[in-house]
């Protein structure tokens, strides 16, 4: 997957093509809005490392710890996507 996304505000805007799983994550994290993502309702491997990748490109992501039941209760963490963007198509 690539997604063409703008990242707004700072300076001025910066453009991105960002591909494969960092792409699919961010796509995920926008479509989410405030609800964020999460990875017992996103199953993906490694998402806290392309939410990592992501910050280091300069998103602004939250993280929050929330707990979870069930029969290895535990918490689990809901990344949820603060910076304006504009996401184009994804191909």
């Amino acid at each position: 997957m690539n997604i063409n996304v703008t990242l707004l505000g700072g300076e001025y805007p910066r453009h991105f093509i960002l591909s494969g799983r960092i792409g699919q994550t961010l796509h995920r994290l926008h479509l989410a809005g405030k609800t964020g993502i999460t990875p017992l309702e996103s199953p993906a491997l490694r998402l806290a490392a392309h939410v990592h990748s992501l910050r280091e490109l300069g998103f602004i992501i939250e993280t929050e710890r929330e707990p979870h039941g069930g029969a290895y209760p535990a918490h689990h963490a809901r990344h949820t996507l603060l910076s304006g963007v504009s996401v184009g198509d994804a191909q």
